[in-house]
This record gives structure tokens, sequence and C-alpha cells, in this order.
């Protein structure tokens, strides 16, 4: 008779199931003691303790971030503890140093990135002067009281000058208005006048808090850049006039305590000069970027002559109506009475009510 131990049976059991195991490629159940479900919920729990002691000062700010409505609050009542957690436990902070280190060898902090000490800055940083509050639905600074407009520029600067006098004038306020036109001046020419100089004297001279300029009938002529002379009308000889008429720009604007309304060119009727007149307001356009709280650029240009088209005569209170003077350059009075109107409408939203004409 077969002395069968019970130890020697478990072996038994044991060379069969693995036998059965392999024979059905299953694998050996692991040494060791065995998890339950309740470990594994031990586990969950921690490693998301860890979690939101990492990432819940972020959970509370994606929250704090989030349109009003019941996503937002779900995640914060969720991201409101975490947060404190994290700010308490201080491994949040820990995070950031970390990543920080791991991201300054991956080439983002190097030369032209944004960190503040990557080296000197390339750009120019915009200041709120580039920004106009208006756009931002804000009510703009109040500059000074308006006490002295002054109309300058070239002949494209009459008979605007006077049909702006007579406004003021019929209207009995406070304002003075200063005509101060120079016939066949121009930013890309300084044998007759140096605008640069001018701007600066007028300025010394009236101290406007309101600055209209109308500019251009004799532009074109060539610009120095880089030490060399370079023709009207490409991007180098518009970006010369832009810098130009920048800094005319900021001589008026005073320290953004005046306002300055820079008006565009019609196009004219001869084609070689819709060419100027084109590189004339993109050079407008772009100095004025950094002073938009302070200059206004005023649209004559599609006033007029919408799509860079020239046209004579135009519908103006229902009728047509000459606009333009027999050279087909310059304005005439209707063409001044509607740049007039776009102008006030300009000066009315800068200055307190009733210092502006109405209409």
């Amino acid at each position: 008779m077969t002395d069968t131990r019970p130890s020697d049976l478990g072996v038994e059991a044991r060379d069969l199931d693995a036998e059965a195991a392999a024979l059905h490629d299953i694998p050996a159940p692991p040494l060791g003691r065995r998890r339950g479900a309740r470990d594994a919920l031990v586990c969950i729990g921690v490693c998301v303790l860890v979690l939101l002691a990492f990432e819940g000062a972020s959970i509370r700010h994606a929250g704090q971030d989030m349109k009003h409505g019941w996503q937002r609050t779900l995640v914060l009542v969720a991201g409101t503890p975490a947060g404190a957690l994290s700010d308490a436990s201080g491994l949040g902070s820990v995070k950031d140093r970390t990543l920080a280190w791991e991201r300054s060898n991956d080439g983002s902090g190097g030369p032209g990135g944004f960190r503040a000490d990557s080296g000197p800055a390339v750009v120019g940083a915009v200041t709120p002067d580039a920004i106009d509050p208006r756009a931002l639905g804000l009510r703009p600074r109040a500059p000074r009281a308006l006490r002295t407009v002054l109309v300058t520029g070239d002949s494209m600067s009459q008979p605007l000058d006077a049909e702006l006098a007579r406004s003021f004038a019929r209207a009995d306020g406070n304002a003075t208005v200063v005509r101060d036109p120079h016939i066949g001046t121009g930013i890309s020419q300084s044998d007759l006048l140096d605008w640069g100089s001018e701007a600066a004297a007028q300025v010394a001279k009236r101290q406007p808090d309101a600055v209209v300029m109308f500019l251009g009938a004799n532009e074109g002529f060539p610009l120095t850049v880089g030490g060399r002379s370079v023709e009207c009308c490409s991007a180098a000889w518009t970006a010369a006039y832009a810098s130009r008429a920048r800094q005319m720009m900021n001589t008026y604007r005073q320290a953004a305590g005046a306002r300055v309304y820079w008006l565009t060119l019609p196009a004219p009727r001869d084609h070689a000069r819709q060419t100027i007149s084109r590189a004339v307001n993109v050079a407008i356009s772009v100095a004025a970027q950094p002073y938009r709280a302070q200059v206004r650029i005023v649209d004559v240009s599609a006033l007029l002559t919408p799509g860079g088209r020239y046209r004579d005569a135009m519908t103006v209170g229902g009728a047509q109506q000459i606009v333009r003077q027999a050279d087909g350059v310059h304005l005439n009075a209707a063409g001044a009475g509607l740049a007039l109107t776009a102008v006030l409408d300009s000066l009315r939203a800068d200055f307190a009510a009733g210092s502006v004409p109405g209409r």
C-alpha cells in the first residue's frame, strides 16, 4: 500500500496545475501575497492625492478662467480644495521649478525667447499708447481741454482749414482754429521745408490740443535708406516715409496729451500719382500703429475714392456733386465739406460734448 502524505499531494497538485497552464499557455500565478480590491482602491486614492497636490493650483486656475455655468462650478468644487492642498504642501511650486529646469534645455529660453532673462529684446515692447481704449470698450483718457486746433499740411489742407475755422466760429465756442498750410512741401523732400523740424516748431509755438494733418500732394521723391537712395514706391521707400511720418505724429501727440487727426489721400486722377498716394496711405497707417490711443486716421480716401478709384463727382445730400478740383488732385468746397464732417466726427469722439461743433 502506497504511503501518500498530504505534503506530497500538494506538490503533485501544483505540478498538475503547472502542466495544465503550460498546456494552455496560461501564465502561472504570481508568487507572494495576493492583493485585493481594497488595496487597489488605496493605491488609486494615493495617486489622486499626489496628483491633486501637484496640479491642484492648475485645476483651480482653469476653473476660474472658465465661463460661468455648471461646468465651472463643478471644476471649482474639486479645484478649490485641491488648490489649497497644493499651496499648503508646496508641491505645486516644486513642479513648476522642475519643469522650468527641464525647459531650460529645450531651446525655448534661448535668444529671441519671451523669457525676461533670454537676453536683449529684439523687438521694442508694445506700450499702452498703441491700444485705442475704444477698441476695448473702454473710455479713452481725457486729453487737455480743447482750446487750440491746428490745421496744417500742404495745399491738400485747403479749403478744409477754412471750412473747419468757419465751423468753430459759428459754434461760438472757446476753441481757436489755427490755419498753417505750407504749399508745395512734402515729407519725402526737405528742400522747401523740413517737416520734422516744422512739427516741433508748431508744437512749441501753439501747443495745440488737436492737430489736423492733410499732406501728400507733392510726394514721391527718392528717400535715403541705409546710406543709399531708394525710389518711390517700393516697400523700402514706404517704410522710410512711415518713419518720418511717425516722428511727426509723436511730436504732435505731445507725450499723449494731444490728439492727431491724419487724413489719407483720396486717389488722384493721374495713374502714376495713384501709385504714390497708395504708398503714402500705407505709410500713414503703419506710422500710426504705436500711437493708436492718440493718433486717428481719418480715411478720406475710402470716403471719396472707395476702392482707390478716382471720381470727380459723387452723391452728396441725394444729388450728384463735383467733389474735386479741375487738377484731379485737390478737393473743392463740396469735397472739403465731406472731409470736414469726418474730421468733426473724430474730434467729437475724443473731446467733451459741446467743445466741438455739431453737424
